[in-house]
């Protein structure tokens, strides 16, 4: 299963390499995931902190056009 793995993070790494910048970050953190599940004895459980949620109010006041 680790070959598996390294071998889908490989894949990710090789198409970042053409990727725009927003798609290249993407792909380069599904390498990581994958590096960090190939490693020989990974907990099942996840190993990487999730995304912080964005704030639920963005902008101040009723929202209203004036």
């Amino acid at each position: 299963m680790e070959e598996f793995y390294r071998s889908f993070a490989q894949r990710a790494r090789d198409l970042a390499e053409n990727a725009d910048p927003f798609t290249r970050r993407r792909l380069l953190d599904l390498a990581q995931r994958y590096d960090l599940k190939s490693r020989p004895g990974a907990s099942s459980g996840r190993s990487i902190p999730p995304r912080a949620t964005p704030p639920t109010v963005l902008f101040s006041g009723s929202g209203e056009a004036r």
